[in-house]
C-alpha cells in the first residue's frame, strides 16, 4: 500500500532513505568524509521536516505488513515540473516491483499537481539506475560535476501521461 505519510512517520523514512542509499554508497564507495551531502549520509529527521513544511513536498510510502520499505517525494520547481527525490526502497524488499509501483505512483502524483515533466537526479555512474528509468520512459538529458560530490550526477526527465 502506498500512501502519503504523516509527520509522525518522518523518523521511519530517515531510516528507510538512510540506509537503503547506503546500499549506494557501499557499492560505490562513497563515505560521510567525501560526500557528507549524500542521500544516505544528509538524510535527517530535521531536514525532511523542513522540506515537507518550507518547501511543501508530497511525501510518499510504501507500506509492507504496516512497516514502511519504500518512500519517495515530489518537490513542485515552477509551473511544469516535479522533482523526484529519495525514491528509495530498503534492501531486503528490492525486486518485488515495489519501486515501480513508487514510481508510477510518482508519475501519477505529478500528474495530479499538475506537473507537465518528472525530473530525476542520479548517479551518474550507477548505469543499473539509469537503464531501469529509462525502462520506465525517462530520458538522460545532461550531467553535472559538483565539487562535493566524488560522483557526476545525471539528469533524466519524463513526461507526464495527462
Amino acid at each position: 500500500m502506498i500512501r502519503e505519510i504523516m509527520k509522525s512517520e518522518i523518523p521511519d523514512c530517515v531510516e528507510v532513505i538512510c540506509k537503503s542509499f547506503m546500499t549506494v554508497a557501499n557499492e560505490f564507495g562513497f563515505t560521510v568524509e567525501d560526500a557528507p551531502r549524500f542521500t544516505a549520509f544528509a538524510t535527517t529527521k530535521e531536514r525532511l521536516i523542513w522540506q515537507r513544511e518550507n518547501e511543501r513536498r508530497q511525501m510518499f510510502a510504501y507500506f509492507e505488513d504496516g512497516k514502511i520499505v519504500g518512500y519517495y517525494s515530489l518537490l513542485w520547481q515552477n509551473e511544469t515540473e516535479c522533482e523526484l527525490n529519495n525514491l528509495c526502497v530498503l534492501e531486503q524488499y528490492r525486486h518485488k516491483k515495489i519501486g515501480e509501483q513508487l514510481l508510477q505512483h510518482a508519475f501519477n502524483e505529478a500528474g495530479k499537481m499538475g506537473c507537465l515533466w518528472v525530473n530525476i537526479g542520479i548517479v551518474e555512474e550507477n548505469v543499473r539506475l539509469r537503464k531501469w528509468y529509462e525502462k520506465y520512459g525517462a530520458v538522460h538529458v545532461g550531467t553535472e560535476k559538483y565539487d562535493f560530490f566524488p560522483f557526476t550526477c545525471g539528469y533524466m526527465r519524463r513526461a507526464v501521461e495527462g
